[in-house]
């Protein structure tokens, strides 16, 4: 294998990509912990990464299988189309990063594979079953999202509203829980992806009879998310911390229980969901829950265009380098 520079560089990218996901993600996790105080900025981000590391060994291979054996014919899976949809991935990340808007690595990621898959092999590259469950997954999770924290907000201030303001405690301690499982639920479900594509590359190459995780692939794509955690991205932070509404310790708590779940629920049924959607869409229903007019719904429509831009546009990304490679 390390006579292969081609895989060498692709399995290096690959978890450059991981390291990105971690950067560019990690605000769906701290944002809300952050600015309701729950916890400081540098001990929230080491926490999560702790979580994004665990999550991987702990929640199955299900959605590297997805990706790496569902999605594209075996025949389209080539080292140059998985090396074009990566570089689009990654370039739409940062892009999105210098923003400041929360898209997702997983669209990215998805649009990518199948725009590169097509310009490698036509529209008989996709299997199409395959990428109705992809799509299925990230088209159901953001409103799915979107209902836990409105129903789980309303029920909060039926129950609680004779409580004193003490109450607030309660919510800034679960947060530290809460957070810590979904880190562990993000993990799971994004690091499986570069996961898939590594596993994909070495199945290409020979070095792999069948598609098969293999140990020392979880680690490493487990690690480079987890250390893309702990450094964080601080200009999406703000947009999901304080742009969107003013968050408490309230909307904090039940934005990452109804969004954990839902990105659990995915790991463990194999969809690739995209946890910012999932995440942001949790807070908007925590804040819209309370008092519909105070969400900013003028930086939630910026959100949206980057959500619906990224599958096309990494998707055309790709095809574009997959050409570029060829020659």
């Amino acid at each position: 294998m390390l006579q292969d520079p081609l895989l060498m560089f692709f399995l290096a990218l690959a978890l450059v990509f991981d390291f990105l996901n971690g950067f560019h993600d990690s605000a769906n996790i701290v944002a809300v912990v952050i600015t309701s105080r729950a916890m400081g900025p540098r001990q929230a981000l080491l926490w999560t990464a702790l979580g994004e590391f665990l999550g991987p060994l702990l929640f199955g291979v299900a959605v590297a299988h997805t990706i790496g054996a569902e999605l594209l014919a075996p025949e389209a899976m080539s080292l140059e189309t998985a090396l074009a949809a990566l570089l689009a991935a990654i370039a739409w990340n940062l892009f999105t990063w210098w923003l400041g808007l929360p898209s997702s690595s997983s669209h990215a990621l998805i649009g990518g594979l199948v725009g590169a898959g097509v310009a490698s092999w036509g529209w008989r590259a996709v299997q199409w079953a395959g990428l109705r469950k992809v799509l299925l997954a990230l088209l159901i999770s953001p409103p799915a999202g979107f209902a836990a924290g409105y129903l789980l907000t309303r029920l909060t201030l039926w129950l609680a509203q004779a409580a004193s303001p003490r109450i607030n405690t309660f919510f800034r301690v679960g947060q530290i829980a809460t957070s810590f499982a979904l880190a562990l639920s993000h993990g799971a479900n994004d690091a499986q992806k570069t996961m898939g594509l590594m596993t994909l590359a070495l199945l290409s190459r020979g070095y792999l009879e069948h598609f098969e995780v293999p140990q020392w692939v979880i680690l490493t794509a487990a690690g480079a998310i987890a250390l893309g955690t702990s450094v964080g991205g601080w200009s999406i932070i703000r947009t999901l911390g304080g742009r969107i509404f003013r968050v408490r310790p309230m909307h904090g708590f039940l934005a990452q229980l109804g969004g954990g779940v839902v990105i659990a629920t995915a790991a463990w049924l194999g969809g690739p969901v995209s946890t910012t959607h999932v995440m942001s869409s949790a807070i908007l229903g925590t804040g819209a829950a309370e008092r519909w007019r105070q969400v900013r719904w003028g930086v939630v429509r910026d959100m949206l265009w980057a959500w619906f831009l990224t599958l096309p546009a990494c998707a055309g990304l790709a095809m574009g380098l997959y050409m570029l490679l060829q020659r």
